[in-house]
Order: structure tokens, then C-alpha cells, then sequence
């Protein structure tokens, strides 16, 4: 195919209509290469500097008419190339979603073509599939589990933590199958899966296989060996009365404060000096006859003769 000059040489046309879809000139970068789409058709590369967009170029597509020597502006984008920076597939979600991601808010959507469900008219195509076949049509179920959605099933089931490679299986000596608490499931599960029933089992409530075990058979027994725990001082009663004293205990005496140390007593000033005592007179002891006796506590006065009292009133 021969190259067209005239596009292969538009690279100024080519990088403004770039930067006319990039919005700013700083984001396109250097020209790459003029790829030939065919006849008067070409594509020019440029690098993308956008951030984020690594290995991206934009690409600029240019044509020209016959007999015309300017060159036509056909489509401009940005394109990722072999290196580019790309998100994930999409995958829907009927198809991402996995075992165990089921919430109680959740509800998965309807697969048309599973392959582990046939229609309940169907045929099973094993021993059991006209009592199948019958039971479901009665139940009025559309589809039932197919062949290979029992052998799943079952591979799954025998496989997991209830199967016989379990640690309590292979701990254990009594198979499930010989168990009283043993539920057997229907149609061809019967031979291979039942339903635990023993509260006392960690598999309660589970589907089990035939040869899983676990120390909760019902044959189980073991001899009862003797206590683990250590023996103690033997424990002597007897009808004597121990005299306790109820009394209440005097309460301890609460610790006195310190007291607090005394103010440095101020000096005291200088005594005045006492005034010395006047001497007393002299005291006239009575006569003997005239003391006071202890009989008589109160000194009568003598009386005055009548000539004294008569001189007196002259006097005055």
C-alpha cells in the first residue's frame, strides 16, 4: 500500500487537534509514529503525559479525498497501546460472587443452564429416578439436582471437616453408620451421607458421612478412671460446741494530734520594785482577865464611875 505524503507529513495538524481534545498542550506529548490504515487514510500517535495514564497515546486520524492536497481531520481520541495502565476485566457479579459470600441481605440471581439441576420431568438416568422423578412432580418443584450436581455434592461433603479424613474421625473407633443418633438421608445419598442428631456431638445438625466418627457415639464407653484431682486431709466432725467470742473488739483509739508548738513566750518587762510595808503599831495585849475566851466570842466594856461622867459634863 503506498504511503500518502500528505498525511504522513500533517503532524502540526495532527498534534492541534491532540491538544484541542486533551484541553491543554501540556498533557500531549511527543509524536510516535504515522500508522497507514489504508488507502488515503492515516493515524498519527502521540504520548499521553496526562498522570495516571500511563502508556496511553492520543491518537489523531486524518483522510484526504482524491485529487485533494489538504489533508481532512476524521476522528481524535485516547487510546490505550501495548504497555498501557488498564483496570481489570469486568466480570458481572453472578459470576464473581463465591461460596460463603452469601450475606442475609443477599439473594443470587437465577442461572438458567445450571449444570447441577435437571427438570423434575426429566429423567435422572440412575437406579432411583422414577421415585425421584415421581416425588418432586408432587412437590411441584421445577427443577431437581441432577447427577452431577450429586456427584459434586457428594465429593464436596466427603471431602470436607464430616468426612472420614476428619481428626475426630481418625481419633475415634466407632464409625457414624453404627450410631444411634444417625439420621440416613434419602435416594442414592442414603449409602454414603446421613444427618447427625446427638446434641453431644460437634457434628450436630451436620450432614455426616457413613465412616465419620466422634467420641459422642452411643456404644461409646470407657472405664472411669479415678479423680485427678489430689487428695486431701480427711475432715472430722463432731457434735462439740467451740465457744466463739462475738464481742465486738474495742475499737482502736484514734491517734491524738500533735499539738502545735507554742509561740516563743515575749520577754516580761521589768517589775516595778513593791513599796516597802508601813510597820504596824503596837498592838496593847488586854489583861488576862479582860482577853476573850473561846465560851465568849464578843469583849464587854467595862463601865465609866458616875464622878467621870460628871467632869466630862462640865467640860463641855
Amino acid at each position: 500500500m503506498a504511503t500518502d505524503a500528505v498525511l504522513v507529513g500533517a503532524i502540526d495538524l495532527a498534534r492541534e487537534v491532540a491538544v484541542e481534545a486533551a484541553g491543554d498542550a501540556g498533557m500531549v506529548g511527543d509524536h510516535l509514529s504515522a500508522n497507514v490504515d489504508g488507502e488515503r487514510l492515516v493515524t498519527h500517535l502521540f504520548a499521553c503525559t496526562m498522570p495516571g495514564y500511563r502508556g496511553w497515546v492520543w491518537s489523531v486520524t486524518l483522510a484526504r479525498a482524491p485529487r485533494q492536497k489538504n489533508a481532512s481531520v476524521c476522528e481524535a481520541h485516547l487510546v490505550p497501546a501495548d504497555d498501557a495502565l488498564l483496570a481489570p476485566a469486568w466480570i458481572p457479579w453472578a459470576e464473581r460472587v463465591r461460596p460463603g459470600d452469601l450475606e442475609p441481605a443477599m439473594m443470587l440471581p437465577y442461572i438458567a443452564d445450571d449444570a447441577r439441576v435437571v427438570p423434575g420431568y426429566e429423567s435422572t438416568g440412575d437406579e432411583d429416578e422414577d421415585r425421584i422423578a415421581n416425588w418432586e412432580l408432587g412437590l411441584g418443584r421445577a427443577r431437581v439436582l441432577g447427577p452431577e450436581g450429586r456427584v459434586d455434592v457428594a465429593d464436596r461433603w466427603y471431602r470436607g471437616s464430616h468426612g472420614p479424613t476428619a481428626s475426630s474421625a481418625i481419633a475415634s473407633a466407632s464409625q457414624c453408620s453404627t450410631c444411634a443418633f444417625f439420621i440416613p438421608l434419602t435416594g442414592s445419598m442414603r449409602m454414603r451421607f446421613g444427618a447427625c442428631a446427638n446434641e453431644w456431638s460437634p457434628s450436630d445438625g451436620r450432614v455426616v458421612s457413613v465412616d465419620h466418627s466422634c467420641g459422642a457415639h452411643s456404644e461409646t464407653d470407657i472405664e472411669r478412671g479415678a479423680t485427678q484431682w489430689p487428695e486431701t486431709d480427711p475432715v472430722f466432725e463432731n457434735d462439740v460446741p467451740d465457744a466463739l467470742d462475738l464481742t465486738l473488739a474495742d475499737p482502736e483509739p484514734e491517734p491524738e494530734p500533735e499539738p502545735e508548738p507554742e509561740a516563743a513566750a515575749e520577754p516580761e518587762a521589768a517589775a516595778e520594785p513593791e513599796p516597802e510595808p508601813e510597820p504596824e503599831a503596837p498592838v496593847e495585849e488586854a489583861p488576862a482577865d479582860e482577853a476573850s475566851t473561846d465560851e465568849s466570842p464578843e469583849t464587854e466594856a467595862p463601865e465609866a464611875p458616875e464622878a467621870q461622867l460628871a467632869e466630862e459634863r462640865e467640860a463641855d
